[in-house]
């Protein structure tokens, strides 16, 4: 890739990707059940080498992969970037035998991963997490809630984040890798405004040991701020994904649909906002390979660009998509219509993963460590 756009093969792959997510992953999407881990989307992902792909991947081939399954069957997007949230903390941090027992399931689409990090009380601020790791019999017992937890309840293994000492903020806190059958780990779904897999756990003295660490005590959240830093730009790629079809559907709508005696593009206000949709979805485009790129070279700055990323795609996507159902009027809030869906879908990217007000906060702190403490220090060790 040249700094400002795909070369040949790329563009290649990434039409590539679009087709089959339309062709073969679309129709297993529609016919799944509202609010299920839809087993078969995701078996299909393993059988056709993308979730391998997943774990291969740098970040910027993770943004292409994403953006061109979500402009094509957002549903198997999801499932996909779902399956990498729950695992990346296992292939990142996780001992050998724990590697070895999950992340083959993972790759073929047989072992659904979940990823759980938010509270009732601490989804944003994910240092103020209170879900209890107590110790006992050598290891510890897990005791409170999480919510809002993609594939639960149906997940087969949970990458939980607990407080394992008291009083510390994000250096307390502790990942393990929790099997869905441990005894007093139970789940319930939520009904939520898109019908993905979603729901929360309850942990009842749930047994865990040092066999199910991942990482060491106490450094959890750099576990989950790796993860969201690798993740969080290829949310922004999922957006724009979900951003070029709506505007792709508007163009096509505006060039053949007639009012006022001629078509709806000759219409000057309906010319510039679809020019200001397009050069919207450009510029966050740029910006998601930008930070992609600039975690594939180790730059000191990731976390900044990665909200950066992060913050303008969704926010793009939000008002290209929200353009796009103004132009196309009524139509396109029936049930059914890719606006309908796109509108319903695109809403939950601005809060997951940090909402759009932690991401500029991010985005601040970075912009005032570097003044603050020097370039020097800062590239040493820049803050979480």
């Amino acid at each position: 890739m040249s700094m400002f756009s795909l070369d040949p093969a790329q563009q290649a792959w990434c039409a590539r990707l679009r087709a089959l997510a339309a062709e073969r992953l679309r129709p297993l999407a529609e016919a799944r059940e509202p609010g299920r881990v839809n087993r078969p989307l995701v078996a299909a992902l393993g059988e056709l080498g993308l979730l391998e792909r997943l774990f291969e991947a740098g970040a910027l081939e993770l943004c292409l992969l994403r953006e061109s399954l979500a402009y094509g069957c957002t549903e198997a997007e999801t499932a996909l970037a779902l399956q990498g949230l729950g695992a990346c903390p296992v292939a990142q941090a996780g001992t050998a035998a724990q590697r070895e027992r999950w992340l083959p399931g993972v790759r073929a689409g047989s072992a659904v991963a979940a990823f759980a990090l938010s509270e009732p009380d601490a989804g944003s601020d994910a240092a103020a997490l209170t879900l209890k790791a107590v110790p006992k019999d050598g290891g510890w017992r897990l005791s409170g809630e999480k919510r809002w937890i993609s594939n639960a309840p149906e997940a087969d293994f949970y990458t939980v984040f607990a407080r394992t000492t008291e009083g510390a903020g994000a250096r307390g806190v502790t990942a393990f890798l929790v099997p869905a059958d441990r005894p007093g780990l139970t789940g319930t779904a939520l009904e939520m405004l898109s019908p993905h897999p979603i729901g929360a756990l309850a942990f009842d003295d749930v047994p865990v040991s040092g066999e199910d660490v991942l990482g060491e005590r106490d450094r959890g959240f750099r576990v989950a701020m790796n993860t969201l830093n690798l993740f969080r730009p290829s949310v922004g790629a999922f957006a724009v994904g979900m951003a070029q079809a709506a505007l792709d559907a508007a163009i096509g709508h505006t060039a053949r649909r007639r009012a006022f005696g001629g078509p709806l593009k000759d219409l000057q206000s309906v010319a510039h906002q679809v020019a200001e949709m397009a050069t919207r979805t450009e510029a966050a485009r740029l910006l998601v390979y930008a930070a992609a790129a600039a975690y594939d070279e180790g730059a000191t700055d990731v976390p900044k660009r990665s909200a950066m990323a992060k913050l303008l795609a969704t926010e793009t996507a939000q008002y290209v998509v929200d353009a796009a159902v103004q132009l196309h009027g009524a139509r396109a809030l029936q049930r059914g219509h890719l606006l309908e869906h796109l509108y319903r879908e695109v809403r939950a990217p601005r809060i997951y993963e940090g909402a759009t007000e932690v991401q500029r906060t991010i985005v601040a702190k970075e912009l005032y460590a570097k003044e603050l403490y020097g370039e020097e220090l800062y590239a040493e060790e820049p803050p979480a």
